[in-house]
């Protein structure tokens, strides 16, 4: 997967947590932590995204 469409994917994905946070109720003092956990989480289990193996 090339850079630009490994960064849309990753924008989009923080969006998406960002939403959900605030639904929830999640302290936005907190959630930039929070959407770093999900994309390294994300990295992990989907390497052909990062273009790394596991």
């Amino acid at each position: 997967m090339n850079g630009y469409v490994r960064e849309n994917a990753r924008s989009r994905i923080k969006v998406m947590v960002k939403r959900i946070l605030n639904k929830h109720g999640y302290p936005p003092d907190r959630q930039e932590e929070a959407v770093k956990t999900v994309l390294m989480r994300v990295e992990m289990l989907c390497p052909d995204w990062t273009g790394e193996e596991r």
